[in-house]
């Protein structure tokens, strides 16, 4: 419970950062991710007559994490109709907190990226919330990572979705969970490792592959979900690794969607496919048994 908790107050910085930068449009996104995911939880424990758990902030955590992951052209329906999908199918279906194979938040993500894949369009730049390009997708066109200040995309005035724009703010927050150590941190630095190699093998500046699209949050916040992650520093490692090289392999050659978006970030695909080998990475760097 207590690093339940602890999530939402290190994702706090990013969210209000958030409104701050789109306005009331964000808020409503945010809300309806988390009324939803905690509505969900609830509604499905009370009809199959479980004890209720809301209280322990793993609900409201997948909420949260489901309604930064969009847009705030996204309509407020599709960000609840995910996370009641999370929850339901990701989560309570496969036997509730500590069972899921899958991190919640991303299984909740997937569904919309195939239901709604279209809806995050037109991006929006903060403050004056004109449509502008993300900086992935200025990469997809020119193939070169230039043209955005590094400052603007760490400080968060990018076009992007609700939580993702502002890396210092997800960075802070991270601060605070990796001092409580509430986080596996092996995680994203194998993540950022693989990413800092691979930008710097095509001659790229790493720091733009860093800030742009949801590597971040990604990385920090949602691929160290300790119940859908690897238990042992090595496995974590590997993980962490997997994640990063997806990541980079799907900002470079993207994915078509069956509509007219074309998707220039791979963290959903990254997290889920490297949950698929938990159990695996779990069993093969199992410490041996002290004699």
């Amino acid at each position: 419970m207590k690093m339940m908790y602890g999530m939402l107050m290190a994702l706090t910085p990013a969210a209000l950062w958030s409104i701050y930068a789109f306005g009331p449009a964000a808020l409503v996104r945010i809300l309806a991710g988390v009324i939803a995911a905690v509505a969900a939880e609830a509604a499905f424990q009370k009809l199959t007559r479980q004890k209720i758990t809301v209280k322990d902030g793993s609900a409201a955590v997948t909420g949260l994490l489901l309604g930064m992951a969009v847009s705030i052209s996204t309509p407020w329906y599709a960000v609840s109709a995910a996370a009641i999908f999370g929850i339901v199918a990701g989560k309570q279906l496969l036997g509730g907190f500590g069972k899921n194979l899958f991190n919640p938040a991303m299984y909740g993500r997937l569904f919309y990226l195939f239901v709604f894949p279209d809806s995050i369009l037109p991006w929006r730049q903060p403050f004056d919330l004109t449509t502008a390009a993300t900086p992935l997708e200025m990469l997809r066109e020119t193939g070169e990572a230039a043209g955005v200040p590094i400052l603007d995309m760490f400080l968060g005035r990018i076009p992007g979705t609700i939580g993702e724009i502002s890396s210092l703010a997800l960075l802070l927050g991270f601060s605070f969970l990796v001092y409580r150590r509430f986080v596996r941190w092996r995680i994203p630095a194998a993540a950022f490792a693989v990413v800092l190699v691979m930008a710097l093998a095509v001659g790229h500046n790493p720091l733009f592959y860093f800030f742009a699209g949801s590597l971040v949050v990604g990385a920090c916040f949602m691929a160290t979900d300790p119940m859908s992650s690897p238990r042992f520093p090595k496995g974590q490692l590997f993980f962490g690794a997997g994640v990063g090289l997806i990541i980079m392999l799907m900002r470079w050659f993207g994915w078509q969607t069956p509509g007219a978006y074309e998707f220039t970030e791979g963290t959903t695909f990254a997290v889920l496919t490297m949950n698929l080998f938990v159990p695996y990475l779990n069993k093969k760097f199992k410490p041996a048994p002290k004699k």
